[in-house]
């Protein structure tokens, strides 16, 4: 079953190779998508494929890197016109800061 995800990531995650994490994770996982830094310092992120690979990568961004901390995510359902922001690519991108 392909699902699709938002999701924003809390605490620690600017400036200490989280996006980077997030797009070696969705990699290794098969999964579709995006990251980005928000001015407001979470990061955010779009998630598509078969529901365990992304739970699975969500799982592994809780962690994150070492240098990171991730005190809270907020996660809901996400839309094709969400996952399309990354461009038509495909893959898994990251996007500028918003």
């Amino acid at each position: 079953m392909t699902v699709i995800r938002h999701a924003i990531f809390r605490g620690r995650v600017q400036g200490v190779g989280f996006r980077a994490f997030v797009e070696d994770a969705a990699a290794r996982t098969g999964v579709e998508g995006w990251v980005r830094n928000r001015r407001d310092g979470t990061v955010e992120a779009v998630f598509a494929g078969d529901a365990k690979a992304v739970d699975d990568t969500i799982a592994a961004c809780r962690k994150g890197p070492h240098a990171a901390r991730v005190e809270g995510i907020e996660l809901r359902d996400a839309s094709a016109d969400e996952l399309a922001l990354r461009g038509g690519s495909g893959g898994f991108a990251v996007l500028a800061t918003v």
